[in-house]
């Protein structure tokens, strides 16, 4: 299973009454698809994996599944505590996911070994490849990584910590495992492109495109320009449409999923807002993110 191009965090649409809205979902999975998006990761961060039921995530990626067709590789998320990730590893599994981005264990600080054996009892309860996501309370050392990394259905890493120095080291390690050639590292940061030129200098030039899922015009420019060393379109999209989009990100906890659902709301189908514990938009930061979009699609000649 191999990626290439820009990684979609497709949003998880609510109908009117909350409840998951299974249309919606087709049609913003399948617009991304056709848009160019390399994978689809659903229910995953951006998807509110934290605010979804077990069998929601199942739902939603059997959606996933039957609308991508076989066009992209289609993961789903699994995380939490170890038996809660097990049934969503063979839920995902039973939708016919093509693998799992692994999610932390919940609140808890784990010694390096005790993240090994999460992984460990996790893989085993699906023959779904696993990509690990490295965040919050999972913090690896090289020497875990590594060791994780040549467990037999751990297929990549995606790195949510944002630390490069120990990035380079991780993937240094990994890259000295015999068998791991193929193995893959993604930039899972939020507003990922911010720091793509920096994480494309230590090998890692996959990332999460939470901008791909409201204005994918923009989020392939991007990419584009990156694959092409581009300097001033990359310095014209970080410093008018990027740099401003992180800065009303973090005026408010939350807005890394918010934001992104308001955008896909603001380019024409309506996906409901996000549910607690998380806040929808105000109407200032919704005006102010309608005139980035639009700035942004200007920039990008869209």
């Amino acid at each position: 299973m191999k990626f290439q191009g820009v990684l979609f965090f497709p949003v998880t649409p609510f109908a009117a009454d909350g409840s998951l809205d299974e249309e919606r979902l087709a049609q913003h999975i399948d617009s991304g698809v056709a848009a160019g998006a390399g994978g689809v990761f659903v229910a995953c961060g951006t998807g509110e994996f934290h605010a979804l039921t077990p069998d929601e995530i199942e739902r939603a990626t059997r959606v996933a599944v039957e609308t991508t067709a076989g066009r992209v590789p289609v993961l789903a998320a699994a995380g939490g505590p170890t038996p809660v990730a097990r049934d969503h590893a063979a839920r995902v599994a039973r939708a016919g996911a093509d693998g799992i981005l692994l999610l932390p264990p919940y609140l808890v600080t784990a010694p390096q070994q005790g993240l090994v054996r999460y992984v460990e009892q996790v893989t085993s309860a699906s023959d779904l490849p696993v990509v690990f996501y490295q965040r919050g309370t999972a913090r690896l050392t090289e020497e875990t990584a590594a060791e994780i990394a040549a467990l037999p259905k751990v297929v990549g890493l995606k790195d949510g910590l944002g630390d490069i120095e120990r990035m380079h080291r991780i993937v240094r390690a990994v890259r000295a495992v015999p068998g791991t050639e193929d193995f893959q590292f993604f930039n899972g940061l939020p507003t990922a492109e911010m720091t793509a030129p920096a994480y494309q200098g230590i090998g890692v030039s996959l990332y999460s495109s939470a901008v791909f899922a409201f204005a994918p015009e923009i989020a392939l420019a991007f990419h584009r320009a990156l694959a092409a060393g581009d300097r001033p379109l990359l310095d014209t999209l970080l410093d008018e449409f990027y740099g401003p989009l992180v800065q009303l990100r973090d005026e408010v906890p939350g807005y890394a999923v918010a934001l992104v659902k308001t955008g896909v709301a603001l380019r024409g189908l309506d996906v409901g807002g996000v549910r607690a514990p998380l806040v929808d938009p105000t109407p200032e930061h919704i005006a102010r993110l309608s005139a980035l979009i639009d700035h942004g699609l200007e920039v990008v000649g869209a």
